[in-house]
């Protein structure tokens, strides 16, 4: 039986799950939790140079569904290397229509598009809820965001039973059988007082109202969807304009296995490596002293739309990342004396000659550490995996390879990684097999040359900045799954090899070159 101080890792880690259904509830749980550890929020809109200190540390957000997280070094020079972790905030999901009433049979239904790559035959019978963001008309006239959360089951799709020919395997179109079921035609009515009269006159009084760009949302949804939303979100059902939600599995996260060795949840791709970027940041500088000696810049990187390309304006894709690193590899380091004055204001000023191929110095001397969840072998299906490269849960992070780079991974890359595994923290636990007090263990994977490989955002980023990039990940089952499994240890494994990376990087940095 697992002991309650080796789970306290893994515990934390389904909180973190249980409260983030959505990206934008993700990035407001790393919110949380880095202001907690004293990161001040920063604006892409504002000048940073007058705000940003050596030794602070720093977050800032695009479209509420992807943040970067920094902490300066208090010996940094521009050009110097950042230590990058990347991960992604989204997951496979079923997206609620733009205009999403239905109805069929007596039945109240909710129209629904597929996000990314999902395994929707999971989707089936499974209680499902609401989340997401509301667009909302305030008080003084102005439109902010408000998250939402409507957590139970509101939603259900329901299986062909065997009677009626359901088929096996199991075969469905995603367009017309992907209808979630909401309610009763006749229970809304019965809970209104209204009769299917009323209901076709007030379809037509909305229809004979002065003309709108759009339709209202109680036009374009179920009404009384709209009025739970505004209740959870504390404003009238006339106040929200607009909506972004989607469908997610009421049932919480948990720990499981016979020795509780296992978390089951929704979301671990890639929310485990999203929780392990965050976590393993706040950990390496957690002590007083941890920037006091660096010369480099600790960043975290956790992005939207990785599960359908990311190519959007908070999509790894994006100019986003470019954006913030330019933007720091020409902050000035700070002035040690008054005959420094004159060199600091050349710098801010963006005069000096040191700060003209500062971005350029600081991609070429950077690393990132691409962090996207890895396969387990699953034992039911062990030959659909190379015989040599068969990773387990609770085994430790891991290392992701391809010759066709569909991972980033390359040898400098491993041999670097490694020693800062050697060099980690041990795990508060120990496991048959494993070495006490050794750091934290890493494993390899390849697939099958008859095999489809995945890919991540490590390639994408390493090609368009051409920073040095190794792809990882900590294994799971049933990836893109509604329900997926993976190992409790393995995350304390995971932010103890990112603390190290942090740590140690600048040291690493300039022994390990090959140009």
């Amino acid at each position: 039986m697992a002991s309650k101080a080796s789970l306290r890792r893994a515990e934390d880690f389904v909180d973190f799950l249980n409260a983030s259904p959505t990206p934008f509830h993700a990035v407001r749980s790393a919110k949380l939790r880095l202001e907690k550890a004293g990161f001040q929020a920063i604006k892409e809109r504002d000048n940073w140079t007058p705000h940003l200190q050596p030794g602070g540390k720093y977050y800032l957000t695009r479209n509420a569904s992807t943040i970067i997280a920094f902490a300066l070094g208090s010996k940094w020079k521009p050009g110097n290397p950042v230590a990058m972790v990347g991960a992604h905030t989204d997951s496979p999901c079923l997206r609620i229509k733009p205009v999403s009433k239905r109805t069929a049979d007596g039945f109240l239904q909710v129209g629904v598009e597929t996000y990314g790559g999902g395994m929707w035959h999971t989707w089936f019978d499974r209680d499902l809820g609401v989340a997401g963001r509301l667009m909302v008309k305030a008080q003084d006239g102005g439109i902010e965001q408000k998250l939402v959360r409507i957590n139970r089951p509101i939603c259900r799709i329901p299986n062909l039973a065997v009677h009626f020919g359901g088929s096996v395997p199991f075969e469905f179109n995603k367009e017309t059988n992907l209808y979630p079921i909401t309610g009763l035609v006749s229970a809304e009515l019965n809970r209104t007082g209204t009769s299917p009269e009323d209901v076709k006159k007030e379809d037509k009084d909305e229809k004979d109202e002065q003309a709108t760009p759009l339709k209202t949302v109680t036009q374009r949804h179920h009404p009384y969807l709209v009025e739970l939303l505004a209740g959870e979100a504390g404003c009238n059902p006339q106040q929200i304009l607009d909506f972004e939600l989607v469908l997610y599995d009421t049932q919480a996260s948990c720990i499981g296995g016979l020795n509780n060795e296992f978390v089951y949840s929704a979301r671990l791709d890639n929310l485990g490596m999203t929780y392990c970027a965050v976590e393993g940041l706040i950990q390496s500088v957690s002590s007083p002293s941890a920037l006091r000696e660096d010369s480099t810049i600790r960043l975290i990187a956790c992005f939207d739309h990785e599960e359908i390309g990311s190519t959007s304006a908070q999509g790894a894709d994006s100019n986003m990342l470019p954006a913030v690193l330019r933007r720091l590899s020409c902050l000035p380091s700070t002035p040690s004396s008054a005959d420094s004055d004159k060199s600091y204001d050349k710098i801010t000023n963006g005069t000096s000659e040191e700060s003209s191929t500062a971005y350029e110095q600081t991609l070429a001397t950077s690393f990132l550490v691409s962090a996207d969840m890895a396969h387990s072998v699953n034992p039911n299906y062990a030959a659909k995996y190379e015989s040599e490269h068969k990773p387990h849960m609770n085994a430790g992070t891991v290392l992701k390879i391809n010759a066709n780079v569909r991972y980033a991974t390359n040898s400098p890359g491993i041999v670097l990684l490694e020693e800062c595994a050697r060099r980690a923290k041990p795990a508060s636990f120990r496991l048959p097999g494993s070495t006490a007090g050794k750091g934290v263990p890493l494993q390899q994977f390849v697939v099958r040359n008859d095999s489809p490989c995945g890919s991540t955002i490590g390639p994408m980023l390493s090609a368009s900045l051409g920073v040095r990039t190794i792809d990882v990940g900590n294994p799971q089952l049933a990836m893109h799954s509604i329900r997926e499994t993976s190992g409790c240890y393995d995350v304390e494994h995971g932010v103890n090899l990112f603390d190290s990376f942090f740590e140690h990087y600048g040291e690493l940095e300039s022994k390990i070159v090959v140009d």
